[in-house]
């Protein structure tokens, strides 16, 4: 007997990812038998894993599975992998008395079963009935095998009489065999399903058809991850998805390599590469990945196909390769050199053999950058460059004349003075048309061209920096800029607007004030563009730390003054934009309907980015505030600006902070998801990265991973303290402290807020505490004085006097609640209720559960049964977010107070299976907690955890890494599989 396994090149030692979908359906369609599977998708896409991962868990279960693999032979064996898949199936057999007769004549196909077959029947006249008695024999056999799975692989390589027979059996399957086949679709006839298109699966035969697709960028960052742990950067996992493109087999070749290189310069150097010193923790293996060479199983899926090609197809091909972009049918032709006939011809078989693929009408290219780049390498050096002069030539009668890939292709000439001449135009046409990303790129290489014309140097550098402010990933403007105002030779003027664009990049792009130093430069040089050097005073402004927000209106009112005599929309849009954000921030209900004001359409590129601005700005500060359902339409909005008028940074942080408003809201599914597919789209933003652990942290301390919610707010503090908006340093400190009092360190906690409240009176940010106030409040509480506590909720009431910021008036209500605890005085439990309601108000059920809690424990001592209500609602909302640690905490609160013990674990047993409380254990096992994680989480000492654990490995028959795993297991064995339908395969 055979069993199917994960071919060595793809998949062996692979976590399987972004395949749970297909990979249900898979086991669902095999565990009722009658079935038939069908699994379609291109070489290398992990059909032969999904099914392998499927049949495993049934195999597991005690289903022989048998398995045959079609062969791409000149003259395939007829019935070939059929037979093989037979083989070794003699154990499976019944007595050769109970097997029908005709099981014989597979005597002649299978000698080594010989023993175990009835004697071979008579075989009639002529070849056509020995097969077709063969045939059912072969169905016969299979039949008799109980509860088998059948597993053929590459079916498209599949002789007829294999298909014939496969055919037969799926239209007429025995009722104990479930059969699964993959094939690539594109080595199929056209249009041509794997059993023929009049192939329909029977009523009463479960099974289903499953097209897989590429993985997604995330998908490809979580392989990643599982592969090589905490060495994978953003950087790494998108590089491995460009060239993958989501290819399983591409990205796990890369990761093997990734994975080798440390033997191998231990090899070379003698030096052992352990854990922790793997030799490449100083290397960019992002860097170096990018720079490798296709990896070559792609390589050998793509030659092989290329060497199928006539040569029409092998020119057009070519021609494709190297224009390197979708390109339309009758540029393929001029630049392969073909008459028209011979490139539609070309095309034509390009298309067949899966080379090519229509993208978009009339738009052809390579599945796979890495497909193009084999193909580009096949082209001989000198006909390479008569491709590329064919391009320039055939681009060139273009209207409007493609600039940029003008510009490529001459490059690839060799002719680089010719290139010069058209790079600066190509990228101010890149602007034009939109793309600042193409135009930026190309200035970056024209200011590395060695001996380039100092004037030119000079106009390109100031291009760039003119268009940088948008740029996803600064750091190679940065570089390049950094190196351009050292230069004497540039006029000052020149330089001062590129030290202001170096400022803009370092200060918001990179999350670091000390931009805002180079803006301040900036502006002695910028005397003679008095309208840049408004723009210069506008952004200095936004600098809100160390008392600098205190001249804020000063900086704004000498900008006003400059444009009074010299007048500039887009400065005069940027002033618009800030003024609305300081409104914002100071609580200022007059915001709202100013916003209104905003063009919402505009010719010039800088308006609408600074009406994008603004709605972000104050739909972000908004959240703040607490008005989270006008946050919501104006992110929503600023989201969709930034989209239409390519500001991706702003679209990115829009985007965030609507995932915090779904969280904030109790939408918790897919939260981690959702900030890898963003992380994988904009890793470059530090801006992005400090948000995305603020709310990691939250989600993470609510789930009990409290080591990796520690971590995430010490990095978001460290972004904090270098940023020149304070609030991300009071968010931080808020989270940060919060887990030092869970962990029971008030000490630590009080330390933790008391530099956030300097900050905060510093940039008058109180209308910002809404996640500050309360904890730091609790800590002044617990370290045991309470006049600092006082005094600090008697300073924020004044300050907010007259602000309108309903999330911080519910966080006074706390801080109040908590001093009239403290101190034993009646109100308590209607200052904590005043909370409740307004964060029900605002729309945050997390937060109004934490107050129904506080509620509960103040209404315990003399109304038992109301804060039993108020702690079952608490217990709801946290049941419905999975907030592990919050549903301990409150069990521990029933029992501290005697509320009675509504879900807790109980006493009776529970034998092979988890109890309530083992389950909450292996749950944050499975997520990778330690053992003072868990006793922390869960409010239980450390002896009862690791009995806990023990009992959990123990039941699940496991190891602490394969938690996950034998949970997922667990759970799918006891949710049972879902039923079959009759659809069509």
């Amino acid at each position: 007997m055979s069993r199917p396994q994960p071919p060595t090149a793809h998949g062996a030692g692979f976590t399987l990812v972004g395949r749970d979908r297909e990979l249900t359906r898979a086991r669902d369609a095999l565990s009722h038998p009658p079935a038939v599977l069908v699994v379609e998708g291109e070489a290398g896409i992990g059909k032969s894993r999904l099914v392998a991962e499927a049949v495993a868990a049934l195999g597991g279960a005690g289903r022989p599975v048998l398995g045959g693999l079609c062969h791409p032979l000149r003259e395939p064996l007829p019935f070939g992998p059929v037979v093989d898949a037979l083989r070794d199936a003699a154990a499976l057999l019944p007595p050769p008395e109970r097997l029908p007769p005709s099981a014989g004549a597979v005597r002649w196909v299978l000698p080594d079963l010989a023993p175990a077959l009835p004697p071979t029947p008579s075989t009639g006249e002529g070849l056509l009935s020995g097969r077709h008695l063969l045939v059912q024999g072969l169905r016969a056999l299979l039949g008799a095998l109980d509860d088998a799975i059948l597993v053929i692989e590459d079916l498209h390589w599949a002789d007829d009489a294999t298909r014939d027979l496969l055919l037969q059996l799926a239209r007429d399957m025995p009722p104990r065999l479930a059969l699964a086949v993959t094939y690539r679709a594109e080595d199929m006839p056209p249009d041509a399903p794997a059993f023929g298109a009049a192939y329909r699966r029977p009523p009463g035969v479960a099974g289903a058809l499953i097209r897989l697709g590429p993985l997604t960028e995330p998908d490809v960052h979580e392989l990643a991850r599982a592969a090589l742990g905490p060495r994978v950067t953003a950087d790494l996992a998108r590089v491995l998805f460009e060239r993958s493109q989501g290819l399983p087999l591409t990205a796990e070749e890369d990761l093997l390599a990734i994975a080798e290189r440390p033997r191998a310069e231990a090899r070379t150097t003698g030096r052992p590469a352990g854990p922790g010193q793997s030799g490449d923790q100083s290397a960019d293996l992002a860097a170096e990945l990018a720079r490798r060479e296709v990896p070559q199983g792609l390589r050998d899926a793509v030659t092989e196909r290329l060497t199928r090609l006539s040569g029409d197809g092998d020119a057009v091909v070519a021609a494709a390769a190297v224009l390197a972009v979708p390109a339309d049918q009758d540029l393929l032709t001029a630049v392969a050199g073909l008459d028209p006939a011979a490139g539609a011809n070309g095309l034509t078989e390009a298309l067949h053999a899966a080379v090519l693929h229509e993208n978009a009408p009339d738009r052809y290219a390579f599945r796979h950058v890495l497909a193009q780049q084999v193909a580009y390498q096949r082209v001989p050096g000198p006909h390479r460059r008569v491709l590329h002069r064919r391009a320039v030539e055939a681009l060139d009668t273009r209207v409007p004349r493609p600039l940029v890939q003008v510009a490529h292709h001459t490059l690839a000439t060799g002719d680089r003075r010719a290139w010069q001449d058209l790079a600066q135009a190509a990228a101010d046409q890149a602007v034009a048309l939109g793309d600042p990303g193409s135009a930026r790129t190309m200035l970056r290489s024209l200011l590395d061209e060695p001996g380039l014309d100092p004037q030119r140097r000079g106009r390109a550098a100031l291009a760039l920096a003119r268009i940088a402010a948008d740029d996803i990933d600064p750091a190679a403007s940065i570089q390049v800029l950094s190196g351009m105002i050292a230069d004497p030779r540039l006029p000052v003027a020149d330089r001062g607007e590129i030290r202001l664009a170096l400022g803009f990049l370092t200060a918001v792009h990179s999350g670091n004030r000390a931009g805002f130093d180079r803006i301040r430069d900036a502006l002695d040089e910028l005397e003679e563009r008095p309208t840049r050097a408004a723009r210069a005073m506008v952004a200095i402004a936004m600098d809100e730390r160390d008392g600098a927000g205190r001249q804020a209106a000063d900086w704004l009112a000498r900008a006003d003054s400059l444009l009074a005599t010299h007048p500039d929309e887009d400065v005069a849009a940027a002033v618009q934009a800030t003024s609305l954000t300081f409104l914002a921030r100071d609580g200022d209900p007059a915001v709202w309907d100013r916003l209104d004001l905003l063009p919402r359409a505009s010719e010039r590129p800088e308006v609408m980015r600074q009406t994008t601005r603004a709605l972000y700005n104050t739909g972000e500060i908004a959240i703040e505030l607490g008005y989270d359902r006008r946050a919501a339409h104006l992110l929503a909005e600023s989201r969709r600006l930034a989209r239409q008028a390519a500001i991706p940074y702003l679209e990115c942080y829009s985007r965030l902070a609507l995932i915090r408003l779904d969280m904030l809201a109790g939408r918790w599914q897919g939260l981690e998801r959702r900030f890898d597919t963003l992380g994988a789209e904009f890793d470059n933003l530090a801006m992005a990265g400090a948000e995305r652990s603020l709310l990691l942290g939250r989600l993470y301390a609510a789930h009990g991973r409290l080591a990796l919610a520690r971590e995430e707010f010490e990095i978001a503090g460290r972004y904090g303290q270098r940023e020149s908006q304070v609030t991300a340093a009071l968010r931080a400190a808020a989270g940060l402290a919060g887990l030092q009092l869970l962990e029971g360190d008030p000490a630590a906690a009080a330390a933790t807020v008391g530099p956030a409240l300097t900050t905060t009176r510093q940039a008058d940010a109180w209308a910002r505490t809404a996640e500050l106030l309360p904890v730091a409040v609790e800590a002044l509480i617990v370290t045991g004085d309470h006049a600092p506590a006082v005094a600090v909720t008697e300073e924020a009431e004044a300050a907010l006097s007259g602000r309108d910021a309903p999330a911080v008036s519910a966080a006074l209500e706390l801080a109040r609640g908590l001093l009239l605890t403290a101190a034993g005085e009646p109100g308590a439990d209607r200052a904590f209720t005043r909370a409740r309601d307004q964060w029900q108000d605002i729309g945050r059920p997390y937060e109004a559960a934490r107050a129904d809690e506080r509620i509960a424990a103040a209404l315990a001592p003399h109304d038992r049964a109301r804060a039993t209500e108020r702690i079952a609602a608490a217990e709801r909302v946290y049941l419905a977010v999975a907030a592990t640690t919050d549903i301990a905490r409150c069990q521990k609160l029933r029992r501290d107070l005697d509320l009675g013990n509504t879900g807790s674990p109980g006493r009776r047993g529970y034998g092979k299976r988890l109890s309530p409380r083992e389950r909450q254990v292996a749950e944050l096992l499975a997520q990778g907690a330690g053992n003072q994680d868990i006793a922390q989480a869960l409010f239980l000492s450390p002896r009862t955890v690791e009995h806990h654990v023990a009992n959990v490995l123990h039941k699940l028959a496991t190891s602490r890494a394969e938690t996950g795993r034998a949970l997922a297991k667990a759970d799918a064995e006891e949710a049972g599989d879902g039923a079959a339908d009759g659809s069509p395969v």
